[in-house]
């Protein structure tokens, strides 16, 4: 077993390789605006420190967010040509359960969140059992619609602590890869089949398709001769 797993939904772009004894490498960066130039350099670098290429790998999991249209699309586009080339499966998980399975042990015990930068000064989160199974969500809000009370971690916490309201914030910030491929390779020993590389983007894009363009009249265009 030779997993590749990678996560682009949040600033980080995080990369691991791991085999059936654990982590074999990884790379992580964060960098919000270039997420398609470090993903692939990221991907051969631990290819090499491992001494593989991509015909050794037996599948590949991929974060599919939920996350801002731009990085997110990146990672998922990538696992999917990888996939169809190497004819082998990829794997989508939730970002935010990659997080939670970090989060879990700081969280005392009890439930807690996770929430991550959705941009607009908003946060895409959801709600966790103290064993890391998801209660609620995923879904977009403003960070003051969170509920309080609850242990926070992702890096929406730090970014919008006043507007929470000063939330008990635990580590990590980012998801890590080698918890994405630790995730898969459970849901492969359990028998699980893969879930489909989806992206949960919660809401539209900022990018919009051009309205009809307006009619312009005779008089419009003598007035901006003027």
């Amino acid at each position: 077993m030779l997993i590749l797993a990678f996560d682009t939904a949040t600033p980080a772009v995080t990369v691991a390789l791991c085999d059936a004894g654990g982590l074999v490498a990884s790379e992580s960066a964060v960098d919000s605006r270039h997420h398609g130039e470090l993903l692939s350099p990221a991907i051969a670098t631990v290819l090499a420190v491992a001494g593989a290429t991509p015909a050794d790998l037996t599948s590949i999991a991929v974060g599919v967010g939920p996350g801002p249209y731009t990085g997110l699309r990146a990672g998922l586009v990538t696992a999917r040509v990888l996939g169809s080339t190497l004819g082998i499966d990829v794997d989508g998980i939730c970002t935010l359960d990659v997080i939670a399975a970090q989060a879990r042990a700081a969280a005392g015990g009890g439930e807690f969140l996770v929430a991550t930068d959705a941009r607009r000064r908003e946060v895409y989160w959801a709600r966790y059992a103290p064993t890391g199974a998801r209660l609620a969500g995923p879904s977009v809000s403003l960070p003051a619609e969170l509920p309080r009370g609850l242990p926070l971690a992702g890096d929406g916490g730090w970014r919008y602590a006043d507007a929470i309201g000063e939330p008990e914030l635990i580590e990590p910030r980012f998801p890590d890869a080698a918890t994405l491929a630790a995730l898969a390779a459970a849901r492969i020993a359990g028998g699980l089949p893969p879930t489909p590389a989806e992206p949960l983007y919660l809401r539209r894009p900022d990018a919009r398709e051009p309205g009809k363009p307006k009619r312009v009249t005779p008089a419009a265009i003598a007035e901006v001769a003027r």
